[in-house]
């Protein structure tokens, strides 16, 4: 019996983006986190790896970056390595002193002081889009709300030309792309290159301008007149830019629209929040966690390890799964369950911990806080009028369409 047990736990591969498009991904963690939390996966697409499935080994492993490394030469923070010659250094790909000084340029515009500045003009625009969606109609929420909305506030944060502002949102996509998938918007790893140098080529005209003129409070001004970036090699340059804009992008826009999924497939909840709008704080931290947008984070062994009981060798791949930590019923009462008034909302790993948290979850935070503010304010009805299209990927967590209609 335990033979055969470990035989099936042996074949479990959780790195199938198939797994996420077909949302077919629980069963397999639930019997990962019970049966073999810190599992080793021999073969796989990507290699050998580690999956690290339960909330309390994926902290450990978050908040301890002297043994596990993010470093873009060490593989960098996906399961699948980046294709050698190709690796786009960033931050988010870096270990400290690096990390650091990097991290802490780009900080001080998701401060809360600029996050305050940043309300009226998030609440207008949230506002303007939603009084111009259609009423007794079908039409795409990830199009017309996720991504018009995350889309502007890039626009916002870069100071970019407002009528290429689409842009951001291709380059994204292209970031983010498994170029294995038959809908992906890039086929090869050349390709998805190429791209990215043309969008390199594109933010370096703005860079240029921008660090020949007085510091200015956007990200490219900020990025160009600090010490520790203005004299970024081109493919940091890249992969810097590249990191601001999937970061600022795809986490928010999915669980814009995980959330409203969310909602409408429990209606007891929705109520709730409609009885109670001081809970919209806890819905957004609520669907964060259950949503998840970024499924994993990758690192590497710099050592010898010894995580829950397993021998871990220097150079393995160490993989969290975002995802499975947020489900750990060990730690997150009834984990598989959206309920908006948890005692504690926030205790979720969708943002890391760490010195690698995401830097802009106030931002996000905020942006979905106003969503739901001004859909409540209209007590606008939904619903949903067919199955999501999901993205084909082990690293994202997206929704590329989802047919809504607002009834009321």
């Amino acid at each position: 019996m335990a033979q055969a047990l470990q035989r099936k736990l042996t074949s479990i591969d959780v790195s199938d983006p198939h797994l996420y498009q077909d949302d077919v991904w629980r069963p397999l963690f639930a019997q990962l986190r019970r049966d073999d939390s810190v599992h080793y996966c021999e073969a796989s697409p990507f290699g050998p790896y580690w999956s690290v499935t339960r909330y309390d080994d994926i902290f450990t492993v978050e908040l301890d970056h002297e043994n596990y490394s993010s470093s873009s030469e060490l593989g960098g923070i996906q399961v699948a390595d980046q294709p050698k010659g190709q690796e786009f250094a960033n931050f988010i790909r870096m270990d400290p002193p690096g990390h650091t000084a990097h991290r802490r340029t780009v900080a001080p515009i998701v401060a809360p002081s600029n996050l305050v500045n940043l309300e009226p003009l998030i609440r207008q625009r949230t506002s303007d889009v939603l009084d111009a969606l259609p009423r007794h109609e079908t039409f795409d929420w990830v199009a017309r709300v996720s991504t018009e909305l995350t889309n502007m506030m890039l626009a916002t944060l870069f100071d970019f030309p407002w009528a290429d502002r689409s842009m951001l949102t291709w380059w994204s996509d292209v970031a983010i792309a498994n170029v294995d998938s038959p809908d992906a918007v890039v086929h090869s790893a050349d390709e998805r290159v190429a791209e990215l140098t043309k969008m390199g080529e594109y933010f370096r005209k703005l860079w240029d301008a921008r660090a020949d003129a007085p510091p200015a409070f956007d990200l490219i001004s900020m990025l160009a007149h600090s010490e520790a970036t203005r004299n970024l090699q081109a493919r940091e340059f890249i992969g810097t830019i590249a990191l601001l804009i999937v970061g600022g992008n795809d986490t928010t826009r999915n669980s814009m629209t995980g959330g409203l999924m969310a909602l409408v497939e429990n209606p007891a909840q929705f109520e709730l929040l409609r009885s109670k709008r001081e809970l919209i704080p806890s819905l957004v931290a609520e669907t964060i966690r259950y949503h998840t947008p970024v499924l994993h984070m990758r690192r590497t062994a710099r050592h010898d390890l010894e995580l829950a009981g397993r021998r871990i060798a220097k150079g393995d791949k160490v993989v969290m799964w975002y995802i499975s930590g947020n489900r750990d019923e060990d730690k997150i009462e009834r984990a598989d369950q959206f309920i908006i008034d948890r005692v504690k909302p926030r205790q979720h790993l969708s943002f890391g911990a760490g010195i690698h948290r995401c830097v802009g979850d106030r931002l996000a935070e905020q942006q979905l806080r106003i969503l739901w503010e001004e859909i409540l304010q209209r007590d606008l009805h939904f619903e949903i009028m067919g199955p999501p299209q999901r993205l084909y990927s082990n690293f994202i967590r997206g929704i590329r369409s989802l047919p809504v209609r607002i009834v009321n």
